[in-house]
């Protein structure tokens, strides 16, 4: 038996089914325990056991926060005391920041430390605090592994001071037996159905996406689009909503767009068997933030069959293989997005290679079975080292 404690700070905000599927899929002989700073959306995301430091006594959380506010130590106490209680063998801190954070818990546990990487915390944090460069390189050298999603991340990694030997990929995945194929034939008579989803940042784009489909609106008609997502608490966020209101503004003339905001992971799936194509248009911010790897929701997408067009970003195209699973253009090119959407507009047999193509390299690459089976394998390597 592998005792494994997986950290975050939040169980589990619902644009991350993906760390949920990461947690549940490991096999025998890993036994999963889970902590958590806080916890929203337990119905959509359950996870037993779960450990809950919003459910400790009020004095106890002031304390340990404020222990963790006033540098007395970056970590919370209560990470080390789970870790201790559970005799983990292993803990797997997700995202880079809370990597750092836990490195004092986990060696006080005497626990092997695992830490991924998922975006933000590779270049936004960097640019915004230098003091992140060598925090990192501190937790580097102080862990046992380091994973991301890729290998444009992989190389950035590397390059920000991580050990080659400590670094490993392990690709993200989803549920492909839970989630059902169908082909996407559209009648030439019919609109061109345009999906995207995302949380309302810069590095996703979405004015990009709007743009693209409105000068494919404009040139052949029958176009509509549909945005999954809203702003968060977060001005960047909320700035960001002023951006995309502004291009559906521009575009309201030829293009209807649909706003549904937030969406579960259900009701998303559900959304996408009545689209055609999927838009993702990541590029880099101004303020440095970055897919890192690249965005989940590609996956989900590509798992129903539906074609996709996005931009050469990050690990974008090691997710969706270009010509086989979908249409690329380089980042902030609306006239490329534009081109490649007319293409699935225009080529139905395409659309239906590209389609096909994007469920095949799910199902080989981004399995959550088998990326399940390989996380336990580097918890047993660690473990038993």
């Amino acid at each position: 038996m592998i005792t494994v404690l997986h950290s975050t700070p939040l169980w589990l905000p619902r644009t991350s089914p993906w760390l949920w599927n990461q947690v549940r899929f490991v096999p025998p002989p890993v036994v999963t325990h889970v902590v958590a700073e806080e916890v929203r959306h337990l119905d959509e995301f359950p996870i037993a056991p779960l450990h809950r430091f919003d459910r400790e006594p009020l004095l106890s959380r002031c304390l340990d926060r404020a222990l963790r506010r006033s540098g007395v130590r970056a970590h919370l106490g209560f990470v080390e005391r789970v870790a201790r209680e559970v005799g983990a063998d292993v803990v797997h801190s997700h995202w880079g920041d809370a990597g750092w954070r836990d490195v004092a818990a986990v060696r006080r546990a005497g626990a092997r430390h695992v830490v991924s990487f998922y975006g933000k915390d590779v270049q936004f944090l960097p640019k915004q605090d230098p003091r992140w460069n060598d925090r990192f390189r501190a937790m580097f050298e102080a862990v046992a592994r380091v994973l991301c999603e890729g290998p444009h991340f992989a190389s950035t990694l590397r390059g920000m001071g991580c050990p080659a030997d400590k670094l490993r990929v392990q690709p993200l995945g989803v549920d492909t037996q839970a989630t059902r194929f169908e082909r996407r034939a559209r009648r030439p008579a019919e609109p061109l159905k345009v999906l995207v989803a995302s949380s309302f940042r810069e590095k996703k784009g979405i004015p990009d996406a709007i743009d693209a489909a409105g000068a494919v609106a404009r040139e052949m008609g029958r176009v509509t689009l549909t945005i999954v997502g809203d702003a968060s608490d977060d001005p960047r966020s909320v700035v960001e909503k002023e951006r995309i209101a502004a291009a559906a503004a521009r575009q309201r003339d030829v293009l209807p767009i649909r706003m549904l905001g937030y969406a579960t992971h259900e009701e998303l799936l559900r959304e996408a068997y009545g689209h055609d194509v999927f838009v993702a248009a990541s590029r880099h911010a101004a303020d440095g933030d970055s897919e890192g790897g690249a965005p989940v929701v590609l996956l989900d997408m590509a798992a129903t069959g539906m074609p996709i067009v996005a931009t050469r970003h990050c690990d974008i195209p090691a997710v969706v293989p270009e010509g086989r699973a979908g249409l690329l253009a380089d980042e902030g090119d609306v006239t490329g997005l534009a081109a490649a959407l007319r293409r699935i507009a225009s080529e139905p047999d395409l659309a239906l290679r590209l389609g096909e193509g994007a469920r095949r390299h799910v199902e080989t690459a981004h399995d959550v079975r088998v990326l399940g089976a390989a996380l336990g394998r580097i918890y047993a390597e660690l473990a038993t080292a």
